[in-house]
């Protein structure tokens, strides 16, 4: 069974909703998951569009809508008092614990996303970011640390970034399932039938 692909940016309270949902889906499924953070904005280049909660109107609806979703699933969530942000340094962390402690993946994933959209932390925040490592058991701090200004990590996240686009990511979270795509966190009971049904 091939891995399902779930590409976000931090950035996106849908991906948020998304991270709490994914993996059970794909365990029930007999699938993994494969986080991959990249950085919407270049997305956003590429498309002409721009960040929900800079857009006049269709803002005011998300993060209404935000609210409901939340109310909805029962969880905790505010919108930081900054947002969106440029999510560059959570996003090379997780790769570099990908790299290095794979099963801490998504431990530290739904850390940083309960840190941004529950705790309001600056994630962006190199700290903040080894904080949220240390607290999951991450066990090479400096290691992290060093890796987080190191131009082979940024490198590795500009590709990532930029082979997301080449796939037609285009929106957060944004899902491959045997090259299928999905995009939003709505369509995720759709991704789920999918699998039970082996497509249509």
């Amino acid at each position: 069974m091939n891995e399902i692909e779930f590409w976000f940016d931090f950035s996106s309270p849908y991906a948020y909703f998304a991270s709490l949902k994914i993996d059970t889906i794909a365990c029930k499924h007999g699938r993994t998951v494969a986080w991959r953070p990249m950085l919407l904005g270049r997305a956003f280049q590429a498309t002409g569009m721009k960040s929900l909660s800079l857009t006049p109107m269709r803002g005011d609806y998300a993060r209404h809508d935000w609210g409901r979703i939340a109310r909805r699933l029962g969880i905790p969530f505010r919108v930081p008092s900054v947002h969106p942000i440029v999510s560059t340094t959570p996003s090379r962390a997780l790769l570099w614990i990908e790299e290095n402690e794979p099963d801490k993946i998504v431990p530290f994933g739904r850390s940083v996303f309960r840190a941004l959209y529950v705790d309001n932390l600056d994630v962006r925040e190199d700290g903040v970011a080894l904080s949220l490592a240390e607290g999951i058991g991450v066990h090479d701090l400096p290691a992290l640390r060093a890796a987080l200004s190191s131009i082979e990590l940024k490198e590795k996240f500009r590709r990532q970034t930029e082979s997301g686009i080449a796939l037609g990511v285009f929106g957060s979270p944004f899902f491959f399932v045997d090259g299928e795509p999905f995009w939003g966190h709505d369509r995720l009971p759709l991704l789920d039938e999918w699998l039970s049904r082996g497509g249509w």
